[in-house]
Order: structure tokens, then C-alpha cells, then sequence
């Protein structure tokens, strides 16, 4: 029979992602068929599984911490916020539809036999399932219909451990209302809570067991510190961006734009990881570096809101001036469709705005039509002639003068293009940055010699670090438990 147990979180960020991964990577290290899953995740941080459809990044570092093949039943609904209409809803891999806030609230029920039907999918075969929710279940004004915490728990009868985040402070007063605002059938659901984030030592907090346990009668399963290894894992919501420094001064500084609705930033960890690049993430408010040796443009959901966003910034400005320095300059995806002459969209599927002016940095234009493309992809990339790997998820077509000097080949057929100084360029491939030879070309650009180390490898090492702490942390005995396989 197939265990289960569902890691809840008594508030947002408070470090569920990373705490299913590691301990699916604990399972899989003593042998057991695991699977990550969770029921609704709200983020831009898409990737392509491996039997083709769209899910949250997390629920594929999850797979990957698994040992595991990539399915579209681990992340059965996926909400991609946008603009004016709401978020995108994508059921099972595929568009399902859009949605505002509360049309959505009142769209959950229905979801929920997608939902239902691809945990048991998830579970047929596997000794233990891993799920995470989102948000936090003492969210009651959301509990009717919720398909992401508790209403899902009861429904597949999963029992429940809570996490409070320590490192925001406020914790026991979090675990202890917690209990006091669920409803009876909810509160029987959880079995115990860990705590996450905590600095020092952990000594000092048995006092606070004791007091979670005197309101609760909650057992405690381990008190986790900050995990070190976790910084070097991608990061799933562009919460996480506000923590993220470049730190010391390194060789090369790299800026990347914070839009407001970024997407698919993981696609920078693999620079933030070499030792001579200085990640800069420029928020609000803030200016470009004058001293970025490269910029890079993220992906977005939204393009023409955030081409919108960018220039209220005054990001236009310092981009153009970047370039006449001779900086360089990468647009991914949607960052690709700002840097052209213009962006049109007809039949206003991001919203009511039907054309916007690009930056201009690049010879094409872009027109937003409803086929999504979706897939893993191998490519190889013309500028350096060397093999990559990665995934697109975008709506639109590209063309213009510029295209005939692709930046890459995607199975076989051209992508992307290049400025006739070859210092601008743009794809629709996300992972490109992930291919340790073409980092390592890219940045010998600079003149930074040996870069390339073996990014994958280093995610991989991480997990398997990041479950050695978390392994270290827990209660041996609720671990065992865990562990057991009927």
C-alpha cells in the first residue's frame, strides 16, 4: 500500500518546497519509489515535464530529487498569474482556461477530480507520496472548495504535517492559531509540525515545544536550521529574489531586471553558481548597473505589461545606454519579444492592449497568437557550436531581418536572432544558461577562463546535501516512521 503524508505550511514561503524535495531525496536514498505531488501551485516558474505538458519548476526539482521521471499528474493545476484577466489555469499540462480571483474560487470544486485523478495516478506503483500544499490551511475564508491544503487532505485522507518558519518570527503564536481557527475535521488531519529556518541552537527552543505542544498536543518532528545547501537549488517563487545578493564584487556583473511578472528566473541559476559573476537582480527603484558587463532579460507572462512595467522604471533608458557602452545584452523568451520593434497582440490574449512598442534593440517583431508551444527541446547553439538542452513554453511568433541570424537551432529549425553587432541577442529556449560549454564560451567573452562547471551535477549534489541536513534535523523516530513501507 502506498504511504502518503502532505507537508502544509501555516503561512506562505515558509520552506515546504524544499523540504519535500530533501525528503524525497532521503526516500529515494534508502531505496523507496517516491513521488513529489502537489495539488495547485500558483507560479511563473514553469517547466516542460517529461511526458510533454506544463507543471511548476518546483514539482520537477522535486522529480528530480526523486529520481524520478517529470509527470503533469505531479502539479495537477498550475495558476500562472497575468494582467487584466487573472491568471492563466493550465489542468493536467494543458490550458484549461483564465480566470480572476473570484471566478476562480468559485471554478475549484470543479477542478478537483483532476486533481483526485492524478494523485492516484501519482500513487499507483510508488511506496510513498510526497505532497505539498500551498498557502496555509488556516486560510478559512478560502475552505470551501480548496483543493490546495486541507480540502484536498480529507478528501484522499493524507495525513498532515504543519511547518512554521521561525526565521519571520512569530512562530508558536502561528502553529498554536493555527489549531484554535481549523475545524475539528481539518485538525484531525495533522499529526504534527515541524519547524523550519531555525538559526543558533536549537536547544534554545524546547521551551517552545513545550508551549506548541501544551495548546496543541502536536508532537514536534524536528527543528530544521537553514539549510545550506538549499541556496544552491532553483528557487520556485520570486519571493526568494529579495534575498538573493551578488555579494563580493566578482570579474563580471550580470543585471537582470525584476519585471512584475518574471518568469522562469531559474533559468539565471546556473550564473549565480559561477564563482566569477556577480548576479545582480535590479528591483524597483533601482537603476542598471552602469558597471554590468551583461544584462540579461527574464521571461514574463505578460510582455506587453511588463515592456509597460520596464519603462516606467526608467529600464528603457538604461538598457540604451548599456548597449551604446557596448554592453551585451540576452533576451529569453519573453524578454526576446521586448527587445524587437514592436509587440502585437490581435485577439488580446494578454489583455485589452493590442500593440506596444518593443525597446528596439533588435531587427523583429513579435504577434501573440493563441497556440501555446510547450515542449522539451534539444537544440544546438550557432553562435558558439556547441550542443543545449532546455524546454519552451511561449506564445507568439517572432520574424523580422534580425532572424536571419539565429541564435540557435531547436530540433533542427531555427530560433531567435542577433543583432548585426552581435551584441544583443534573443531565444525562445529557456536552459540555455544551464549548458556548462556554452557558459563557459559566453564567458570567455569576458575573459573569464574556466567557467562551465557542471551545473546539473551541482543541483544533484545539492539535493543529496540539503537531505543529509534535513535527515540530520528530524526526529529519528517520526523519520522511521516515515520511512516505513507496508
Amino acid at each position: 500500500m502506498t504511504r502518503k503524508i502532505m507537508l502544509q505550511g501555516t503561512g506562505s514561503d515558509v520552506g515546504k518546497t524544499v523540504l519535500v524535495a530533501g525528503l524525497c531525496r532521503i526516500a529515494s536514498n534508502r531505496g523507496l519509489k517516491v513521488r513529489p505531488f502537489k495539488p495547485q501551485n500558483m507560479s511563473n516558474n514553469a517547466a516542460v515535464s517529461d511526458d510533454g505538458g506544463e507543471i511548476g519548476r518546483a514539482q520537477w526539482l522535486q522529480a528530480m530529487a526523486a529520481r524520478v521521471p517529470s509527470s503533469v499528474h505531479m502539479n495537477p493545476v498550475l495558476l500562472k498569474p497575468q494582467s487584466d484577466i487573472g491568471s492563466q489555469i493550465v489542468v493536467q499540462g494543458k490550458v484549461f482556461g483564465q480566470a480572476k480571483g473570484r471566478d476562480y474560487q468559485a471554478l475549484k470544486p470543479k477542478l478537483l477530480g483532476a486533481v483526485m485523478e492524478s494523485f492516484e495516478a501519482i500513487s499507483e506503483g510508488a511506496d510513498l507520496v510526497v505532497v505539498e500544499g500551498a498557502g496555509s490551511p488556516a486560510e478559512i475564508n478560502l475552505r470551501a472548495g480548496d483543493i490546495a491544503n486541507m480540502g484536498f487532505a480529507t478528501q484522499a485522507g493524507v495525513p498532515v504535517v504543519l511547518v512554521g518558519d521561525i526565521d519571520r518570527g512569530g512562530v508558536i503564536a502561528s502553529l498554536v492559531g493555527t489549531h484554535a481557527i481549523l475545524p475539528a475535521e481539518d485538525r484531525a488531519m495533522v499529526t504534527g509540525y515541524l519547524i523550519n529556518k531555525f538559526r543558533g541552537d536549537v536547544s534554545l527552543f524546547d521551551d517552545g515545544i513545550r508551549a506548541v505542544e501544551a495548546h496543541t498536543g502536536w508532537p514536534c518532528f524536528g527543528v530544521v536550521p537553514w539549510l545550506k545547501h538549499a541556496r544552491q537549488l532553483p528557487a520556485e517563487d520570486s519571493v526568494v529574489l529579495e534575498r538573493l545578493a551578488a555579494g563580493r564584487a566578482r570579474p563580471l556583473r550580470v543585471a537582470v531586471p525584476v519585471l512584475s511578472r518574471i518568469a522562469n528566473f531559474d533559468d539565471l541559476d546556473p550564473l549565480r553558481l559561477e564563482p566569477d559573476v556577480g548576479l545582480v537582480f535590479v528591483r524597483p527603484g533601482e537603476r542598471i548597473p552602469s558597471d554590468a558587463g551583461l544584462v540579461v532579460l527574464p521571461g514574463s507572462k505578460s510582455t506587453i505589461a511588463d515592456l509597460h512595467d520596464l519603462r516606467a522604471q526608467g529600464w528603457d533608458r538604461d538598457l540604451a545606454h548599456h548597449h551604446r557602452r557596448g554592453g551585451r545584452i540576452i533576451g529569453i523568451c519573453g524578454g526576446y519579444q521586448m527587445l524587437g520593434r514592436r509587440v502585437t497582440d490581435p485577439l488580446g490574449i494578454e489583455g485589452s492592449e493590442r500593440e506596444i512598442e518593443g525597446l528596439g534593440l533588435l531587427e523583429v517583431e513579435t504577434e501573440m497568437a493563441p497556440e501555446k508551444t510547450v515542449r522539451n527541446s534539444s537544440a544546438h547553439s550557432l553562435r558558439y557550436g556547441v550542443p543545449l538542452e532546455g524546454y519552451e513554453i511561449h506564445l507568439g511568433r517572432t520574424t523580422g531581418p534580425d532572424c536571419a541570424r539565429p541564435a540557435v537551432e531547436i530540433d533542427g529549425r531555427p530560433d531567435g536572432a542577433t543583432s548585426p553587432d552581435g551584441r544583443v541577442f534573443g531565444t525562445y529556449l529557456h536552459g540555455l544558461l544551464s549548458s556548462d560549454s556554452f557558459r563557459a564560451r559566453l564567458l570567455a567573452e569576458f575573459g573569464i577562463a574556466g567557467g562551465g562547471f557542471d551545473y546539473r551535477k551541482a543541483v544533484d549534489e545539492a539535493l543529496d546535501g540539503v537531505a543529509a541536513e534535513l535527515e540530520a534535523a528530524l526526529d529519528p523516530r517520526w523519520l522511521a516512521q516515515f520511512l516505513r513501507c507496508d
